[in-house]
């Protein structure tokens, strides 16, 4: 497989590196000293681009892959409401592409355990409060993690009491990592609490509480080579496929 790196931080490194564990070749690295190169003629050749860049980026750097007929995966996060448009593109052009808020298989488990649990709790009737906390290292550029939108997501399709979702600014104090409701919270909205320490790769918990006992669903990430992983074989899956595609195809 013949890929392309669009961004080459931190991820984009760890995912040339497992591109290379893996048999492929990382024929094009795009960054923003080259950002001029992401054109059709660079990519001729390409099999699948792999993107993770801004979410001030993002939303252009798919679509001159899917305009220039390069099946690409993305898990840049912050930008998703855009993403609609992309994937009418993508089917309107018979293109390919992947997104995923998250890459690592442990927090795609999450996803499902979450969205079971809030059915669970809505067929028994019982009175339950969910708050989300994610925390993350203090370079993430957005909040609250595309992630925990997911996560917030599965609650609100599934427990009648939730409508909407509301985010706690990052920065805030918070003993222990606890994250309450804001006084201005809503009864129905669902508050997602973000804070941004040190070199954090990912800490995603949703807390179920009722007066009498308290649930949590948690997930941590060690490292990034689990969502660079994620993100590799997602373009493998990808590669020689045409359509739109997230996580839930790849585990299926």
């Amino acid at each position: 497989m013949k890929a392309a790196i669009i961004g080459y931080g931190k991820m984009g490194r760890e995912i040339e590196r497992i591109l290379a564990e893996r048999g492929h070749e990382t024929a094009l690295i795009i960054d923003t000293d080259n950002a001029a190169e992401l054109d059709a003629a660079h990519l001729a050749g390409i099999d699948v681009a792999i993107e993770f860049t801004t979410p001030q980026t993002a939303y252009d750097n798919i679509r001159t892959c899917l305009e220039a007929g390069t099946a690409v995966v993305s898990g840049t996060t912050g930008w998703t409401e855009r993403l609609p448009e992309l994937e009418e593109l993508c089917r309107r052009r018979d293109g390919a592409m992947f997104y995923a808020s998250n890459y690592c298989l442990g927090v795609n488990l999450l996803f499902r355990l979450n969205r079971e649990l809030a059915a669970m709790i809505e067929r028994l009737g019982a009175a339950y409060d969910v708050r989300i906390e994610e925390i993350h290292h203090t370079q993430k550029k957005d909040a609250p993690s595309g992630t925990a939108i997911t996560l917030a997501e599965g609650v609100i399709g599934n427990l009648s009491a939730k409508k909407s979702w509301v985010n706690h600014a990052p920065g805030i104090e918070c003993a222990a990592h606890r994250i309450d409701s804001p006084a201005d919270a809503a009864p129905d909205q669902l508050v997602i609490g973000s804070l941004r320490e040190g070199s954090v790769p990912g800490t995603h918990t949703v807390a179920y509480e009722s007066e009498d006992d308290l649930l949590e669903l948690r997930h941590t990430i060690k490292n990034r080579r689990t969502l660079a992983l994620g993100a590799v074989v997602a373009a493998e899956f990808l590669c020689g496929r045409k359509g739109v595609y997230g996580m839930e195809d790849l585990m299926k």
